[in-house]
Parts: structure tokens; sequence; C-alpha cells
């Protein structure tokens, strides 16, 4: 029989129950004891989800990372925080998010603010984790009392366990050396510890541990293929069976490397990788191994074809016998949780779908089906075909006339009429902006009254006349307090939108949309991707009356406020019928109508937020020239209709992308502005050689921190970006929206934020 397990479960709940009783405790309004127990029974909830599985991960719950926990467990502590006392919880959210409970922090003379970890995003998904800091003097020491703990609960309550940890290969590479050290030099002090962790998981009676290693699907030089050699010979000895999972792409050049490590099991990404690629590694892998087969989307929610699975992995299984594992392909934090608490999501796409409990079932029917023959599920096969011939055939998927839309593109779409420095000089006449212009990302803080107004909207206690006069006084609130602050290009702050994916989807056709369907992003951050199921159109203007209302509240410029086409394609659940290029092109020319629109409405600066694009990046450099060509194309689709006149900004967070540097200018944005604050302008380094041609706004403003940044601070980095761009090139500005703050958070940090750019301005004539 083929053992049918599991590589992680959502942790969030399926009603944002941990995002809540995380917020309650960083707010002093709860006890660690309080959150530490509500912990353990969403743990235990979720076990019992996956009753019925051979295998069920035991380890895979954070409160913030699991990154950071990985980092906690190997005792790697950042040094700001290592002199700390009290409950490790405090410490483990200060490295998080910059300070832990209200008034723990405030109340302890010794215990205040320090600077968050750095984020950026696991691999090519929308999932941030703290980045794990190194250095020629890190030390490392074992502290495995979190995941013991969740052990024993997984035992008590009758879990046949399978703990899951990053693996040493994967923690080294997706962390930061903060020196000039060779982070591959600290492998040797790094593996004692793996080992005395697998010898405590033995000792419990642990007979398998999941590694996760997915650096395997990406490139990797003689150096790093040597270090898994030596990680996996160093643990070879270990009293556990090892499983090491690699998942997100295909093995390609490293098969032989995987194939030969001397575990007792591996993982491969049979969705996101190829089939093809999985025979082949089956050749290699020695007859004695465990093969797991992830042949469930774990990362999108349609529907699995099953009958198409069985086709392939029945003869598989007669090959491979009791060696044989089926699994989805990564874990299921990157899905909602149940379907079927929508009931008013539309009936027709909800048929197509399958959320994380959901791909449980089906992977019990593909047990059931292996081990009993189709026979003893073909009601439930039958079912799967016909609800996957009916969205085949679906004229609700498919309209000819964006297709055609989208066969007629050409080059000259995404062309400006000039080039930028031409451009320059008519934007700068028109605007009239002081050296370092001051302006923010976009949004401001969702207070109560408009959460509670959008919930009373949506819930008909409140008709469309009292919504939009909400909405109006709270964008009026917004535009005083920015002319208040002295800021120089303003925003509406976006009181309307309840998310910047979804509140366009919801205005475009061929788009669907879920109640609960959320998914962690980060914390207690959790987003709700619309569903694109079919083809995309534009059936009206989306944004250009509030931004019109917004501009007639203030003599100053007012900025129109899009989401790009490549982040609304990558913060999606995108139909897997049709190349993404494809519908993101469709979404390009949905976008470029609004740019048009708002610019034939006198909104003379406008900025499509692409903050996803770097994260759409294939996970092999070889791959990536292809993606880059055409997610560039699609963003000057919809950005390049305009007049020389008018300027086009454009915004990218959390995410590394020096190596993109040369397709990022080609998307030829009058001005970028990106997140610098946590990596202390390291993004920056990318302009020491490449003479970036625009204008660019360097964060100065860690907003996913509470902490309100000095002005020193803010002049500071402002000082390092003008060591590699030109002063006039220069604007100042957060790392991202403040939607998630609160206004007496912002309003301090904002006027340290303009004063610091008065003193630069001032530093400047002098």
């Amino acid at each position: 029989m083929s053992t049918i397990h599991n590589l992680g479960f959502p942790r969030i709940g399926a009603q944002r129950e941990l995002k809540f009783a995380l917020e309650s405790y960083w707010k002093g309004e709860s006890s660690g004891e309080q959150l530490k127990s509500f912990g353990a029974g969403l743990r235990k909830r979720h076990w019992a989800h996956q009753q019925g599985l051979d295998l069920v991960p035991v380890g895979d719950f954070a409160f913030y990372d699991q990154v950071l926990d990985m980092s906690f467990t190997l005792g790697n502590l950042p040094e700001r925080v290592q002199g700390f006392h009290g409950d490790p919880l405090d410490n483990y959210f200060r490295v998080a998010r910059g300070r832990s409970a209200k008034g723990f922090d405030e109340h302890s003379v010794c215990c205040g603010g320090v600077a968050a970890g750095e984020m950026t995003k696991w691999f090519d998904t929308n999932y941030h984790y703290i980045v794990p800091e190194f250095s020629s003097a890190t030390q490392f020491k074992l502290d495995a009392s979190r995941l013991l703990e969740q052990l024993a609960e997984a035992k008590a309550q009758g879990v046949n366990a399978k703990p899951v940890i990053i693996g040493p290969v994967t923690y080294l590479s997706i962390g930061k050396a903060k020196d000039d050290s060779n982070k591959l030099e600290l492998l040797t002090r790094l593996l004692p510890i793996y080992s005395e962790l697998l010898d405590q998981l033995a000792a419990k009676g642990v007979e398998w541990v999941q590694i996760d290693e997915p650096i395997l699907v990406t490139e990797l030089d003689a150096d790093w293929q040597y270090a898994f050699n030596t990680a996996y010979h160093h643990l070879k000895t270990a009293r556990v069976k090892i499983l090491v999972a690699s998942y997100f792409g295909q093995l390609q050049d490293n098969k032989h490397l995987a194939a030969n490590l001397p575990v007792a099991g591996l993982h491969v990404d049979a969705v996101n990788g190829s089939r093809e690629d999985v025979q082949q590694f089956i050749g290699l892998l020695p007859g004695h191994k465990v093969l797991s087969i992830g042949a469930i989307s774990g990362r999108n929610i349609w529907k699995t074809d099953l009958n198409n699975v069985l086709d392939w992995i029945e003869p598989l299984a007669a090959q491979l016998g009791e060696r044989l594992w089926v699994a989805p392909s990564c874990s299921l934090l990157h899905v909602p949780v149940d379907l079927d608490s929508e009931d008013q999501l539309d009936v027709d796409v909800k048929s197509w779908l399958a959320f994380a409990l959901q791909k449980l079932d089906e992977l019990r029917v593909l047990g059931k089906a292996l081990s009993q023959g189709r026979s003893s599920v073909k009601d439930a096969l039958d079912a799967n075909k016909i609800a996957l011939d009916v969205r085949r055939s679906s004229p609700r998927v498919n309209h000819p006339k964006v297709q055609e839309a989208v066969a007629k593109i050409d080059a000259q779409l995404g062309q400006r009429e000039n080039a930028y420095k031409l451009r320059a000089p008519k934007q700068a006449a028109l605007l009239n902006l002081p050296t370092f212009p001051t302006t923010t990302i976009g949004s401001f803080p969702q207070t109560p009254e408009i959460r509670q107004a959008r919930s009373q909207f949506k819930a008909g206690r409140l008709d469309l006349v009292g919504y939009q006069r909400a909405m109006r006084a709270e964008i009026e609130r917004s535009v005083r307090e920015q002319e208040s602050l002295g800021l120089d290009v303003l925003v509406h702050g976006e009181a309307e939108r309840n998310d910047m994916v979804e509140y366009f989807g919801e205005q475009l056709d061929g788009y669907a949309f879920s109640q609960f369907g959320w998914v962690q992003s980060y914390g207690s951050r959790c987003v709700k991707p619309p569903i694109l199921f079919g083809d995309i159109s534009r059936p009206r203007p989306m944004t250009v009356e509030w931004s019109t209302y917004a501009q007639s509240l203030t003599q100053k410029p007012m900025k129109g406020m899009l989401t790009g086409p490549v982040t609304i394609l990558n913060w999606s659940f995108v139909r897997d019928d049709q190349p993404r290029s494809v519908s993101c092109k469709q979404l390009a020319l949905a976008i470029r109508d609004e740019v048009l629109d708002l610019e034939r409405a006198g909104v003379r600066v406008i900025q499509i937020d692409e903050a996803a694009l770097r994260e759409g990046l294939p996970l092999r450099r070889s791959q990536w020239r292809e993606y880059l060509d055409w997610a560039v194309e699609s963003f000057r689709i919809s950005a390049n209709g305009v007049r020389d006149e008018t300027q086009i900004h454009t915004h990218m967070c959390y995410s590394e992308f020096n190596d993109i540097i040369a397709s990022i200018a080609d998307m030829d944005a009058d001005v970028i502005t990106i997140e610098t604050s946590r990596s202390d302008m390291e993004l920056l380094d990318a302009f020491d050689h490449f003479n970036y041609p625009n204008q660019i706004g360097p964060g100065v403003y860690d907003i996913h921190s509470p902490n309100i940044p000095a002005e020193e601070h803010m002049v500071e980095l402002m000082k390092k970006a003008a060591l590699r761009i030109p002063v006039e090139r220069l604007w100042v500005n957060p790392d991202c929206g403040l939607k998630t703050r609160q206004w007496a958070e912002v309003l301090p940090a904002l006027t340290n934020m303009v004063s610091a750019a008065k003193r630069l301005r001032s530093a400047t004539i002098s």
C-alpha cells in the first residue's frame, strides 16, 4: 500500500483565528499563556482535520513564521535581542516585528522596540519569512522545546506524527551574512545541532522526519552541491528516517544529487515540476528509497484531475509498491482552509475548486483508489470528472473578444511617446516639486470606522449613498492630514479598498470571490486572493471617481492608485488552463484602459504598483528571461499609453531585485519606490554597477513594524541613497502602504519623514 501524507497545513485557522489571537496579545489584551493555549487548541483542530492520513506533519505550526521558528530552534538569535530576558515568546516577536506585547514592552526599560528582522518572499510565493542573520561569529545552540511540545500534544491526540523542519542547506541559503563571511563555512557548526535535534526526536519515538530542502529545485553551484552531500552524510547516522522534501519546481540537473543523498526517502513536486522529470528521477533512485510524489497542488485551488493522476501513478504504484508515497506538492500553507464555508461563492466556480480540507479529501480518494481499486471511489471520481468537463466547456471561462484583443497586441502598444530624458522636464514643469519630494505609497490606516462602514454596506445595512458618504469623509481626512504634514504628492488613502488586488478583481469580468479564502502573507497579515477563472475584461472605470474627488480637495498633485497586471496575476489564484502570460496580458489591457481614463480625468501622477514582479520569477535563472519578457511587456502595455507630462510611478516591496535591475529599468516608469528600510539600503547596492536612468524613492519608514522611525535615522538612510543616486532623482517615502498601521503611529512617523526631507534639502542648498 502507498503511504498518504501531508507536508503542512494552514496555520491561521478557517476564520483567521490565529490572526485575532496574535493581535489581541500584541495589544496587551490577552496574556502569553492565553496565546499559547489558543495555539495548542488550533493545532489540535488541524490535526483532527488530517485524520485518516498515514503520516501527519507536526512542527508546521508557527505563531509568526516557520523560518523564524527554525532560527529559534537553532539558537540563532540576532545579537540585538540576545540580552533580553523573560518569556522567549516576546523575544520571538521582537525579531518578527520589532516589539512584542504592548504592555510588556512599554513598561520595561530594557525591552523596548528593536530593529525587526528583514523580511522577504519564500521562494516564488506571496508568503514572507524572517531572514536568518549570520556572521563569522555566529554560534548555534539547540532549543527543541517548541517542536517537542507540539510532538507531545500530537501523540496525546493519537496522531501518527511526522515532524517537519527546514533543512540545514536551505536554512543557510535563505539567510544573510551581515559581514563578509561565507555562509557555507557555518555548516560545520550547524550540523551537530541538527544531529542533536534528530536524536531528541528519535528518543521520543519518532520514525520519520520531513526535512524541507526546497533549494534542490534551484540552480546549485559546486559548493552548494558539496554542502548537500556533507550535510546528509553527517546526518545519516541519525536514528530516524529522513524524508528530504523538495517543492516549487523541478529537480532537473539536481536529480543525481538528490537521488544519491543518504536518506530514506525524497519528496518531489509533480505539479510545479514535470512528470517527465519525476520519471527520470525514478530511474536514478536506489531500490531501497521511498519516493513521495506531490500529486495535488499545494499552491492553487483548482480541483485535481483525479482520473488523470491515477492514470499516471497507478503504474508507479505497481512498480514501487510500498516505496510510493503520495502527498500535496508542498505545504497547504498557501491555500485557504475550507471551501465548504463558502455559501456565497458562485455555484459553478465553487464546483471547480478545492481548498486545504478538500485537497486532503482528494488525497484520501487517491489513497483508497490505489489500495482498493478505482471502483471503490467511483462516485468521487465521476463527480470530479463532471466538474472538470463543465469547467473546460463553460462560456463563462472563454471570451473570444478578449482573446482577439490579446492577439492584436504589438510592440508599439508598450512604448511611451518619448524617452525619460525628454519626459522628465515636462513633468517637472507641470508638478513643480522640491528636491527630495515626499509622498506615501498609497494607503492610509483602515480605521474601525472604515471597516464598519464596509461591513454594513456588504450586509445591506448601509445603502450606497451612505457608504460613499462615509468613504468620502475618510478620503477628505487623509487629504487634510497630508496637507497638514506638508507632503508634496498626495494620495487619496484607498479607504474604499478592501485589498489592493481584490478591489480590482471585484470590478473585472473573469473573477470570482470567496468570503473566507484567507491565506497567510506574514505574521497576522492575511490576504484573500481573488479567483481568476476566465478571460479578463474591464466593463467600466474602477478608480476614476474616487481619484478625481480627492484631487478636488487639494491644489497639490494627487496620485491615481492602481495595482499592476503582474501583481494582480501573482496575487490571485490563477486559472491553470492557459499560460499565465496570456492572463497577464488580458489584465494589462484592462489596467491600460483605467490609466487612460485617469489621465483624461486630469490625474497627472499615476502609480501602478508591481509589488509582486520579482515574486513571479521562476526559481531557475535559465527561465527568468521568458518570464521577465512578458511581465515587463505587460506593465508597459498598462502604463505607456499616456502623454509625456503624465508621471508614471510603480512600487515594489520586500523583493530582492538587484539581479533584475535591468528589467526594472526596462519598465520605464518615471519613478519607482522600493523597500530599503529593513535592509538598511542594501537593496541599493545594485546601483553601484548599474546606472539606473529614472527617479527612485528608497523607502525610509518600515511600515511593517509599529516602531516610529527617528528623523535622524531617515536622514542617514537617504544620505546612503544619495551616494548611489543623484539627489535630483531621489524621492522620500515609506517602504509600503500604511493600511495596516494606526493613525497614532503614522502621523509622528510621517512628521519625522517630512522633517528629514526638509533637512536634506537644506543640506543640499547649503
